[in-house]
């Protein structure tokens, strides 16, 4: 009877965490973004809800494998990761060290979608210059919380899963705003749903 208790009981086990697996990968896939690091994967399950232009912009930039190759260039230990500079940040072709953080892609700047979600761990947000609206295909991770960003900065996902990837991204130097001198990059990104 114990045993058979036992066995119920582990089953009932398997069978929750069978679900609760489930519904972790139940994410949208035309809406979730897959980097491949040089430590693993890192799936961002995107907010077109809440800034469907920015969501927008950024899958038609990773459909374009614009982002393919693209450097991790203010990388800032304890606070976020940013990359994305299409222009200036490939380091595959045509980097350049010097404009790094200053280019965006040929596509026109889009206005601030500012809402209520909260820069926490694993937030993914738009970087942009002091204009609010002149964010364009830089994005940045957030190693930790920041609340000091909540409503200044566009929100547009957030990691659901390969955060200990992001975690061993090669750091910069605090007293130079996070410069990295040989970066790392995001070796390919995909939208989930395109992945063959």
């Amino acid at each position: 009877m114990s045993f058979l208790h036992s066995a119920l009981a582990a089953t009932t086990l398997m069978a929750m965490a069978f679900s609760s697996s489930i519904n972790a990968h139940a994410a949208d896939p035309e809406n979730t973004v897959v980097l491949t690091l040089k430590d693993g994967d890192v799936a961002i399950e995107l907010n077109p809800d809440v800034a469907p232009k920015h969501v927008e912009q950024i899958k038609k930039l990773v459909r374009e494998g614009a982002y393919d190759g693209v450097a991790f260039h203010r990388v800032i230990p304890g606070f976020m990761a940013q990359t994305g500079d299409v222009k200036f940040g490939n380091l595959d072709k045509n980097y350049n060290a010097n404009r790094v953080g200053t280019g965006g892609s040929q596509y026109a700047d889009i206005p601030a979608e500012f809402s209520d979600k909260p820069f926490v761990r694993g937030t993914v947000g738009m970087a942009r210059s002091q204009n609010p609206n002149s964010a364009n295909s830089q994005f940045f991770i957030m190693f930790n919380e920041g609340s000091f960003l909540n409503g200044q900065y566009t929100v547009i996902g957030e990691v659901t899963s390969g955060m200990e990837a992001v975690d061993k991204i090669k750091k910069g130097n605090e007293a130079d705003n996070g410069s990295v001198d040989n970066p790392d990059k995001i070796v390919k990104a995909i939208v989930l749903s395109d992945r063959k």
